[in-house]
């Protein structure tokens, strides 16, 4: 009775921040009846089977726990079928996170010996690892991220365990370095590698790829994706989500997007791919970490949107029905659900929608039921792993609501649990034959990519590119041109190319086959061939193709005609985006391609668009603004000329080129002035615009005003038109180029190169009033990060950025000062003392800032 007259004084009471996950001055009180809330208690694995709830015709069984594994977080099949689980035992074992320094942490290899369907025989691989939390097999060994390390280890003498033990990177998972102490945030590190129809090692939360060539890791920058979980389609389009949400993918490359610094906003990588946020949990859901705020759950007390939605997986099976493959399946451990999403395509747009109508595929009456990864597997089942506890959000996050929901039903302990599931289909056998890849001979390998099973396929695929046996070359050759499955042409096409064994030949070839998923991607891996000697042949065969009328083939090329620059691209390329009015993934993809050229390819389409319509004055907007962005003022005059050579039939594309140009302005958000960049010098003053200047509509004088301040010419200088910029120090000048380094390595895969951002996945820095507003602003984003809503440059981003804190004072200082002055900024650098002094000031602060404490830092 004490203990509940305290929860329900805790609950009733205005948070505080001495429980870090608070914000301050909420008030927490419990929405849902008590005598509605059923207990929580501590179920066996076989009691817990009869707790779901899944559609009929499946059943749920189980393949392994406690004590077996301990709190699983991920999981992988082996080529001979054995199934990997990662155990981090060291998460949130108490409410305050004690344990989360000690080395509890390992990985298990579990073995069905008697061929039942459950796990008998375990052994540990390696242990003693610090919140390791993610693992992936290759090369045969073992990829572990143990932050802020990614380590590769290998069984060496055959006893089980691993022996041995080499550094790949040291910069992984950083934001859960332990030696940030209580700061290190597990919730919001990389995660999930996980090995990609490309060959590439893809990670989420994370901004570098990974590949072993030749025995030698190699790494790339690529854009940050999702919080935990990852997967493919059978296309290589990657899948992956947040907490609130439920599932984004790649719909096309998200290289091709970053190739062009003066074009941002480009659509197609981390595209919300579900838009509907509702679940449907089958019990209430009070133990909830924001379950005291109105419309985190409905009035019966269930949850009413995703707040912990991860793992992600594309199911790609045999053993379910067929109209369950290519399905998206994701966890909701706060919810103790998995949500199937069926995924539908138009144009290349992918859309996603829940499979049930208020309901879900897998639910649980079981608190306890924390689904956290999910896993195709070799039988064609779908696999589950859960982490099973009470309590699974991080301390950081904690609020003071859910620990008197763990205190008053118990749920604090106990934490070393976990079982892992399997979901199959009655009536569908499962797969009774055992893998045995490791030891397939490789044409064995190479006739696997063309199994049902995407597991096959994928292991196949890795197995053949990591044995380098150029005698599996001549098959996959074969199988690429002549294989009556697609997809196995497909993953011999990938499989040649992590080989380095194609050939124009090939290529040739596949670019007319009949199905066009195969059309597509040789047309995507010809682009390794263009400008060489070969390529006069692949060019004209990639022009062929400019009337495909496959969606697919049309979006490759509208992206591998931006990697091919001879004479006759910007034509194909106009051909592409009219045969494609209004695609906006077309449009995207032509114009990160033109990269220098927008000015010549501008000059083209306003000769044979006579028609007006939206999406061509888009088009040309974004083009004029490109060439603004340039600051060349000889391009720029081009362009005024091409706008002014415009006659009156054609006064939309002068009005589109102009508001190009004034969109290249610097925005002022509120009260907050961008900073304004010198203006770009003409020769003399646009004639154009000399008549502009004396219309009588005022929204003409506005735009004209907006391109005055962007431009200058001889006649014009005056003083107060050139930004007073005091110049670097030699000193200050090495910190800028140490600051570009640490950018590209830290900032730069997704506020990208350019400083533009990425739309759905950063803001831009270039010309935002963050980055070269007061310093302490910028300074504590870097130390604590940030959290939407926030306005950058007149848009509102609704997403986070985390914290940098890890990297020194010097090293921030560095990063600032050329974020604010690279891209024609010129606000005052950073200096060491200043990031060392805030630091100092914000030590005891856990969370992200929002807009409106840092606009109240002057």
């Amino acid at each position: 009775m004490y203990l509940r007259i305290i929860l329900t004084a805790l609950l009733l009471s205005v948070a505080t921040q001495a429980q870090e996950g608070d914000h301050p001055g909420e008030t927490q009180k419990l929405l849902v009846p008590r005598e509605v809330i059923p207990p929580a208690p501590l179920l066996s694995p076989q009691e817990a089977l009869a707790t779901f709830r899944v559609p009929e015709g499946f059943r749920v069984e189980l393949v392994a726990s406690e004590p077996m594994i301990e709190t699983p977080v991920a999981m992988q099949f082996d080529p001979q079928g054995r199934l990997w689980v990662l155990e981090m035992r060291g998460y949130m074992r108490t409410a305050d996170g004690a344990g989360e320094d000690q080395p509890l942490g390992r990985v298990s290899v579990l073995e069905d010996t008697d061929g039942d369907g459950r796990m008998d025989r375990s052994v540990v691989f390696v242990d003693g690892l610090i919140m390791a939390r993610a693992f992936l097999l290759v090369r045969n060994g073992l990829l572990v991220a143990e932050p802020p390390n990614l380590w590769f280890l290998r069984d060496t003498n055959g006893d089980g365990r691993a022996d041995e033990k080499n550094l790949v990177a040291d910069d992984y998972a950083t934001q859960a370095d332990p030696k940030l102490g209580k700061r290190a945030n597990p919730e919001h590190s990389s995660n999930s590698l996980f090995w990609a129809l490309d060959n590439w090692i893809y990670s989420a939360n994370h901004t570098t790829r990974f590949r072993n060539a030749a025995g030698m890791w190699q790494r790339e920058g690529t854009i940050s994706r999702g919080q935990w979980g990852f997967s493919q389609d059978d296309y290589g389009r990657l899948f992956y989500n947040s907490n609130s949400d439920q599932l984004r993918g790649d719909l096309v490359p998200s290289h091709y997007l970053g190739r062009n610094p003066a074009f941002s906003g480009a659509v197609g990588a981390s595209y919300r791919v579900a838009s509907d946020q509702t679940v449907w949990p089958g019990r209430v859901n009070p133990g909830v970490n924001r379950g005291y705020q109105k419309g985190q759950l409905r009035e019966d007390g269930t949850l009413r949107t995703f707040t912990g939605a991860c793992g992600p997986v594309i199911y790609r099976g045999d053993q379910f029905p067929g109209e369950f493959y290519g399905n998206a399946f994701l966890c909701e451990p706060t919810g103790n659900l998995v949500r199937r999403n069926v995924l539908t395509e138009t144009g290349n747009v992918i859309a996603a929608t829940n499979a049930y109508d208020k309901s879900e595929f897998m639910t649980s009456s079981d608190e306890r039921f924390r689904p956290v990864n999910l896993s195709n597997g070799p039988d064609g089942a779908l696999y589950v792993v859960d982490i099973h506890r009470g309590i699974i959000q991080h301390r950081i996050y904690l609020t003071s609501y859910l620990r008197g929901q763990a205190a008053d039903r118990g749920l604090e302990a106990p934490v070393d649990r976990g079982r892992i599931y399997r979901v199959v289909a009655r009536g569908s056998a499962r797969s009774g034959r055992k893998p045995s890849l490791a030891t397939s001979t490789s044409a064995e390998l190479v006739a696997t990519l063309a199994h049902p099973n995407g597991w096959w396929r994928d292991t196949a695929q890795r197995l053949l590119v990591e044995r380098g046996d150029r005698s599996s070359v001549a098959p996959l050759a074969r199988v690429a041109t002549d294989s009556d499955s697609a997809i196995g042409r497909i993953h011999a096409l990938w499989t040649l190319d992590g080989l380095s064994a194609l050939s124009p030949e090939v290529l040739g070839a596949a670019m007319e086959s009949e199905h066009s998923r195969v059309r597509a991607t040789a047309i995507r891996l010809s682009e390794s061939f263009l400008g060489g000697q070969e390529s006069v042949d692949l060019t004209a065969r990639i022009l062929k193709r400019l009337n495909d009328p496959a969606p697919e083939v049309q979006l490759q090329l509208a992206l591998t005609l931006g990697e091919l620059r001879s004479g006759e691209s910007l034509s194909a390329m106009q051909t592409v985006l009219d045969g494609n009015p209004g695609n906006a993934l077309v449009r995207d993809a032509i114009l990160s391609g033109l990269n220098g050229r927008e000015l010549e390819f501008l000059s083209l389409v306003s000769k044979v668009w006579s028609e007006e319509s939206s999406w061509r004055s888009g088009v040309l907007k974004t083009l004029s603004r490109c060439v603004t962005a340039e600051g060349n003022g000889a391009r720029l005059q081009q362009l005024f000329s091409v706008a002014q050579a415009q006659g009156s039939d054609s006064a939309w594309q002068q009005l589109s080129i102009l508001d190009g140009v004034s969109e290249a302005a610097p925005r002022r958000n509120g009260k907050r002035a961008a900073t304004p960049p010198n203006p770009i010098l003409l020769d003399l003053q646009p004639p154009l615009l000399e008549g502009l200047a004396q219309s009588p509509d005022p929204k003409m004088r506005d735009r004209v005003e907006r391109i005055l301040s962007l431009i200058t010419w001889p006649d014009k200088v005056a003083l107060d038109d050139v930004v007073e910029v005091t110049p670097l120090t030699p000193e200050q000048v090495a910190r800028f180029e140490q600051g570009r380094e640490l950018y590209m390595t830290t900032c730069g895969a997704c506020h990208q190169p350019h400083g533009n951002g990425q739309e759905g996945l950063a803001p831009p820095l270039r010309n935002s009033d963050w980055a070269t507003g007061p310093e302490g602003r910028i300074v504590r984003v870097a130390l604590q990060g940030v959290r939407g809503p926030i306005n950058v440059n007149g848009k509102v981003y609704e997403l986070d950025m985390p914290a940098l804190e890890v990297l020194e004072d010097e090293q921030i200082a560095d990063i600032l000062t050329y974020i604010r002055r690279e891209w024609g900024h010129t606000a005052a650098p950073v200096e060491q003392a200043t990031v060392a002094k805030i630091r100092a000031e914000t030590a005891e602060r856990v969370d992200a800032w929002t807009e409106k404490e840092l606009l109240a830092i002057p």
